[in-house]
């Protein structure tokens, strides 16, 4: 990925039809600084208490393939910065290069300790170091990869005023995004124009009404969802 093209994506971030976004964002100073001490105190407590599944989950992969144990991943961070998601690796080496979007549960590339991490979303867990560090928050709008920030509309770069976080509106309900794209022809091409634009609405609106009461009904809403299937996922069952 070229500098150039984040200096493309910065000069988005500049124009004046985000302003309403900017000046709702100035406006909640005291939000985003509860927000910050929300994330400290719970990645913390979060990285203590897991620890020692870290290292059975560093062990298991170690054993499980080839590869090193993290997976690290170049996305687009906040104010269109260059940024790299951590996770447990659980796919085999070069996966990526074979498509961005992976395909359904049960996708050949991913491993067999892969399928156990994601299946409990433990894989997601080394953020959380991230979020003490401060380039990550829990709640927020997850990072895309560059490829498709190309498609974003310029109000969609309001999403990229703001931390990329672990969990959102939209990780709820687009967790079960693998699969519903496996019963698709062309995933790439669902994604970029179905799936995504549906995405980007729901990020946009996360910002315009961003609150430290929002983020903490989204995080309820993360842990009673953690066990029910996605609507999507029902509604195919159903059809």
């Amino acid at each position: 990925m070229s500098q150039q093209q984040f200096e493309k994506f910065q000069e988005h971030i500049k124009n004046k039809v985000l302003t309403p976004f900017r000046e709702h964002l100035k406006k909640r100073f005291a939000s985003l600084f509860l927000k910050r001490v929300f994330d400290i105190l719970i990645s913390l407590s979060c990285i203590i208490i897991s620890l020692p599944f870290y290292i059975l989950a560093a062990v298991a992969i170690k054993l499980g393939s080839n590869g090193p144990v993290f997976y690290r991943q170049l996305r687009v961070g906040k104010d269109c910065k260059p940024f790299y998601v951590l996770k447990f690796r659980t796919m085999r080496i070069d996966a990526d290069k074979k498509g961005e979007i992976t395909v359904g549960s049960n996708d050949a590339r991913i491993t067999e300790v892969g399928k156990i991490l994601r299946t409990t979303n433990f894989d997601e867990f080394p953020q959380f170091l991230q979020v003490f560090a401060g380039s990550m928050s829990i709640i927020g709008i997850r990072p895309e990869v560059p490829h498709y920030v190309e498609c974003y509309t310029l109000k969609d770069f309001a999403t990229l005023l703001m931390k990329p976080g672990m969990t959102s509106p939209v990780a709820i309900k687009y967790r079960h995004e693998n699969d519903m794209l496996a019963g698709s022809s062309d995933p790439e091409r669902t994604y970029i124009e179905e799936i995504l634009p549906a995405k980007m609405k729901i990020n946009r609106d996360y910002v315009a009404h961003f609150s430290f009461l929002e983020d903490m009904k989204i995080l309820g809403r993360t842990f009673k969802c953690l066990f029910e299937k996605d609507e999507a996922i029902k509604n195919k069952a159903n059809t």
